[in-house]
């Protein structure tokens, strides 16, 4: 690990402060939402505008570095990021607000596949485990850290957006600083969405309902926190402790998922989320219940992204998994752009309870599907390589790399129930 750090300390404080500014704007609105007078609705658009952003932007990047390189690209969407974080409160209007979401998405997607690339070709066959290791944990530092940010100032002013932009900004001095030469890029033939579902339907429907809990768990918390009147310290306390959660519990779920059949623990960990979204509906949300809940949550969905992506690759052979990574990419796409687009209606529906509600009907339909499906089908009998940490957001080129990983430990003892 000293040695992944060593080599790439300055990539990884560009994404740490990518992270930071990042995390800031997506809280921020959902609180200056509310300010604005904006309905849970609107606001649910303004949310999933950022993941259809996300999602073209994967598509159509790849071919922008290809035609003009990392370095101009990275000029270019590094620029569009921090116009936009400065016309937010120029421009309150939720479907302004929408369009520049789409912008945002598309820009950052843009740049995680570029430092992801260049933190891909820094690292070696030995390195490259413990580099994405310390890629996700420098994620999760950026985004808890955005949480307690927001603190510094009120959010009806500027002062957060100017800070939000200026972070971004400056992210990019360590990330063009950090390689010498820019990698070359290369798609990989996508495999087909047929393909891949008949391959592995439980990882493919789960992947899609992951996107949604990400979605409407991490977009809409702070739309949801502003409805019910919480204070901006609580909303930060709050999603800070759903991050935390997903940083501390990703590693013990990793390793029971190395050990155990995986159908068995996607099940348990649906069940676990639904249960904990139960918790939320009924609770009166007092700050410790929600910090219990966040942590809980955060908990579950984050490795359960990582752990579907695990079990469709025990199901792909060697040369069809890096192939395989950008259709589940697109299928957890999809997902998310809905989940704040749906949360938003129940919760016009319902009051603020349908936050918790919708959550839970994704991860109870999950753990039927995974129930019904354990029922369809043997499972593998040894696993085609180990558990790698990955975040619902990390872009095809760090799923690559995962996989990549994962290949050069199929030897790895395994012993699934």
């Amino acid at each position: 690990m000293l040695t992944v750090l060593r080599n790439s300390w300055a990539l990884l404080l560009g994404v740490m402060l990518l992270l930071l500014g990042n995390g800031i704007q997506s809280t921020l609105l959902g609180i200056r939402g509310k300010i604005e007078g904006f309905s849970p609705v609107e606001m649910s658009y303004v949310m999933s505008a950022y993941y259809a952003g996300f999602l073209f932007g994967s598509r159509f990047t790849p071919d922008m570095i290809r035609r003009v390189g990392h370095v101009p690209d990275l000029a270019a969407l590094g620029s569009m990021i921090s116009a936009v974080l400065i016309l937010y409160p120029v421009a309150p209007n939720w479907i302004l607000w929408s369009g520049m979401r789409v912008v945002i998405g598309f820009s950052f997607a843009g740049v995680y596949i570029t430092a992801e690339s260049w933190l891909n070709a820094s690292s070696t066959n030995e390195t490259r485990g413990q580099a994405l290791s310390a890629y996700m944990i420098m994620q999760m530092i950026g985004i808890i850290a955005s949480q307690v940010v927001l603190n510094f100032s009120d959010p009806s002013g500027f002062d957060l957006f100017i800070i939000s932009s200026i972070l971004v900004s400056v992210a990019f001095t360590p990330i063009l600083l950090s390689a010498s030469q820019a990698p070359s890029f290369e798609r990989t033939k996508p495999m087909s969405i047929l393909k891949l579902f008949k391959t592995s339907p439980l990882g493919c429907v789960g992947i899609f309902l992951i996107g949604g809990v990400f979605s409407a768990q991490f977009g809409m918390a702070s739309v949801w926190g502003s409805e019910v009147g919480l204070s901006v310290r609580n909303i930060s306390i709050f999603i800070g402790s759903v991050y935390v959660g997903g940083l501390v519990l990703q590693y013990p779920i990793g390793w029971m998922s190395d050990r155990l059949d995986r159908r068995h623990l996607i099940l348990g960990l649906a069940i676990a989320g639904s249960a904990v979204m139960i918790i939320g509906i009924v609770s009166t949300w007092s700050l410790p219940i929600l910090v219990l809940i966040g942590f809980l949550s955060g908990g579950v969905t984050n490795p359960l992204y990582s752990l579907l992506v695990a079990y469709v690759n025990d199901y792909l052979d060697t040369s069809e998994m890096a192939g395989a990574s950008a259709g589940l990419m697109f299928i957890n796409g999809l997902g998310a752009i809905g989940g704040p687009l749906i949360t938003g209606w129940f919760m016009a529906q319902m009051g603020p309870t349908g936050y918790f509600v919708f959550i839970m009907i994704l991860f109870a339909l999950m753990a039927l599907y995974a129930f019904w499906r354990m029922n369809r089908r043997q499972t593998r009998a040894l696993f085609r390589g180990r558990f790698r940490a990955l975040s619902p957001t990390a872009s095809a080129v760090a799923v690559e790399a995962a996989i990549e990983t994962r290949e050069e430990d199929t030897d790895a003892p395994a012993n699934p129930a």
